[in-house]
């Protein structure tokens, strides 16, 4: 899962971001006044990534980013959430279905 954390979120709880990395695979963004600065991510992703020596990596992001270029944060921010509430909805939708079905819901 991606998340987010303040520098000083960071600094305050980096045993239990450790863990959500470590154990969860989770990918943390490092902010400072609401910039994106830093990330923190588990050994598997950034082996990958470092072996990206072709560069590969930075054109893939180059290229996202720049989709977004013309957006403001506001703008950023509400297509983040409009995705995340989507998200939410079809995982809902899929328990649903599932249990509907007499299946168990899978954990994540």
């Amino acid at each position: 899962m991606l998340r987010e954390a303040t520098a000083m979120n960071v600094r305050q709880n980096l045993g239990e971001l450790l863990n959500g990395v470590q154990y969860r695979h989770d990918s943390i963004v490092i902010t400072k006044a609401g910039k994106p600065v830093a990330a923190l991510v588990d050994m598997a992703t950034f082996e990958r990534m470092r072996r990206k020596n072709d560069g590969e990596f930075e054109k893939l992001w180059a290229q996202f980013a720049k989709g977004f270029e013309d957006l403001s944060d506001d703008e950023a921010q509400a297509l983040a959430s409009q995705a995340l509430e989507e998200a939410r909805a079809e995982i809902s939708a899929k328990a649903a279905s599932a249990e509907a079905a007499g299946n168990k819901p899978a954990e994540s």
